[in-house]
């Protein structure tokens, strides 16, 4: 559906993790809103070929990439920008989980989730950001979580990238802004996913019951916020965290 006050047609938009959950929604948000965009996976090929064939639009491509690894973000980033040319926006959304309680977490499960979820993001931005300074044009919108904010127990490696991410968010927008480059961030809550939906009932009320609105967010939820701070219409929004959680962390 077309916003009047949101579009994206004429702008070209990287999205990491765009094969499933809320990277899926925001792959094909934007594709409907006008944009071309090129997207990532991380191993379910499968899934991303079948988001790819659903997008509004043609000129859309999708790449394999291991976002924790420099050397494929530099050689995925150089493909991209040879099949899309500039650049105007990016979204970084892959990242992973690897849950335990601290005194039982492995070491190696605390610095991936960092490599992946925080590292990957600095690879990604520092790539692409080259262009767009050059351009002085181009919006960073990077996904949290509200955890980040909140913190939970059996996710201190998890949480502490998403407030890592935030941070980094901040200074980016601050260091970019001179050449009209915003950067900003969008932090979901319970969202309902692959995940909730095997839930049973007496589960999905539990988390239900904490929430002020009373039900999950949607993946096009967060889809749609992420399209309205890439478009012109936030043209004045940068260094700022968008809290979409129903509630749940009154930040």
């Amino acid at each position: 559906m077309k916003s009047p006050l949101i579009s994206l047609e004429n702008k070209n938009i990287f999205v990491t993790g765009g094969s499933r959950g809320i990277g899926a929604a925001i792959v094909k948000q934007l594709s409907d809103l006008g944009a071309k965009v090129a997207f990532t996976y991380s191993s379910q090929q499968a899934a991303a070929e079948a988001v790819l064939a659903n997008l509004s639009g043609d000129g859309h491509k999708c790449y394999q990439l291991d976002v924790s690894k420099s050397a494929e973000v530099e050689s995925v980033g150089q493909k991209v920008m040879t099949d899309l040319g500039q650049i105007h926006g990016v979204v970084n959304n892959a990242g992973i989980t690897k849950d335990q309680l601290i005194l039982r977490m492995k070491d190696e499960d605390f610095s991936q989730v960092i490599k992946t979820n925080l590292e990957g993001i600095f690879f990604v931005t520092k790539f692409f950001s080259k262009s767009m300074l050059k351009n002085r044009q181009g919006s960073f919108v990077n996904i949290s979580s509200v955890v980040g904010s909140s913190g939970n127990a059996g996710q201190s490696n998890y949480a502490a990238s998403k407030a890592g991410l935030e941070g980094f968010t901040k200074s980016i927008a601050l260091e970019f802004a001179s050449r009209q480059i915003r950067a900003n961030v969008v932090s979901p809550g319970y969202i309902s996913s692959d995940m909730t939906n095997s839930l049973t009932p007496e589960q999905l009320k539990y988390f239900a019951d904490r929430i002020p609105l009373g039900r999950p967010g949607e993946p096009v939820e967060i889809a749609q916020a992420v399209a309205f701070l890439l478009s012109d219409a936030a043209s004045y929004i940068t260094g700022q965290t968008l809290h979409i959680n129903g509630g749940l962390y009154l930040a």
